[in-house]
């Protein structure tokens, strides 16, 4: 196995068709062909209640019986009964995934990979930056591709625009890493959201040993995915809630706590963090705990919170500034309730926050060919 590829998946029954087709379209399969190497593809179905699982095994089977380049792969379903996103990551690459895997694929079950060539490219651009230890693609909002956009849809392609700004911007909806480096981290329990934001920091530091370098994640070109955007305020609250949340406890993670443990512990960091949580499950509760005693107001939480989205435009010239300054007031002002809310669910102790998504599904004739 040259690859391997994991799709986490909950309650995805109406997506996963179309998902696992995107996937299935891919050029990768008959690249891997033409090599003489092969992939596995587990679909990873955490604690579903509806038919995703049953969906993804049928297409399993479909693809392995009819696929032109059905030689080149094998594909199962994997059942957890365990809910979340932290534990299906942790057993996919731990556990379930090839051992002789060079390369991890991680991607969610509500997306779609609306370009061909977006694996292969993916791969490709690790294959050929041994500096790079993470690929990733362009993430683009399926309203992108409407041919008439309402101001509501503009101002959240705007938000999209600041936030492509940053460096080394990894999204968790798909990316592909190094599974020597991916086997090397293992997520606490307790990290709400955000489980992108500590595996960038990691990665991006070497483990906490340098200076972050944003060049050890790569963006492959020609490699995009589409996702269905949140455009309700109610459902943009709620997400930026959750992100606000995992965002606090990775820099309580990283930048204190994991910087604090001696060399010897940082040195192997999976196993330590894996360490902690089996003898001391509410040890990451303790930390935030902490933290949040030390903290009054919402826009303490972490660094920078109260003005992301203004820090963001500094990297534009004064056109762009004023094209994207409506979608920074809005996205400050719903930042200011989104951090209220995430700051009395912490204080609450509440750390297992994921409001399911209330989605309209994917439109595939909006996306390119």
């Amino acid at each position: 196995m040259h690859i391997a590829i994991g799709i986490i998946a909950r309650n995805e029954e109406a997506g996963i068709g179309p998902m696992l087709g995107s996937v299935f379209a891919q050029s990768i399969f008959h690249e891997l062909k033409r090599r003489g190497q092969r992939c596995e593809i587990l679909c990873l179905a955490n604690a579903c209640t509806d038919h995703t699982a049953g969906v993804a095994a049928n297409i399993f089977r479909a693809q392995k019986r009819e696929h032109p380049d059905q030689s080149a792969f094998r594909a199962h379903l994997v059942e957890l009964p365990e809910r979340g996103k932290i534990n299906a990551w942790n057993q996919f690459v731990h556990g379930l995934s090839a051992r002789d895997a060079q390369f991890l694929f991680l991607m969610d079950a509500d997306i779609l990979i609306h370009q061909r060539e977006t694996l292969l490219n993916m791969l490709r651009a690790l294959e050929g930056d041994a500096y790079a230890n993470i690929a990733i693609d362009r993430p683009c909002k399926d309203v992108l591709f409407k041919p008439r956009k309402s101001l509501r849809d503009r101002l959240s392609l705007a938000a999209s625009r600041m936030t492509a700004a940053g460096e080394a911007q990894l999204c968790g909806q798909l990316y592909c890493i190094r599974a020597e480096v991916a086997r090397r981290i293992y997520l606490p329990k307790d990290l709400v959201a955000c489980d992108d934001g500590f595996i960038k920091a990691l990665v991006c530091s070497d483990f906490l040993t340098r200076a972050a370098d944003a060049r050890r994640i790569t963006l492959a070109q020609g490699a995009e995915h589409t996702f269905e955007a949140y455009l309700s305020p109610q459902a943009i609250v709620k997400n930026q809630k959750r992100q606000i949340m995992g965002q606090a406890m990775v820099h309580v993670l990283v930048d204190g706590y994991l910087k604090s443990l001696p060399a010897s512990d940082r040195a192997s960091l999976g196993e330590k963090l894996r360490e902690m949580d089996r003898t001391d499950p509410t040890w990451l509760k303790r930390l935030m705990d902490e933290h949040l005693q030390r903290k009054q107001h919402w826009w303490e939480l972490y660094p920078g919170l109260a003005g992301t989205g203004f820090a963001r435009m500094k990297r534009f010239n004064l056109g762009r500034r004023l094209a994207c300054f409506p979608a920074a007031v809005a996205g400050s002002s719903l930042s200011m309730i989104s951090g209220r809310l995430a700051f009395a669910a912490l204080k609450a102790g509440c750390t297992d926050y994921w409001p399911e998504a209330n989605r309209q599904g994917l439109n595939q004739t909006l996306m390119k060919d």
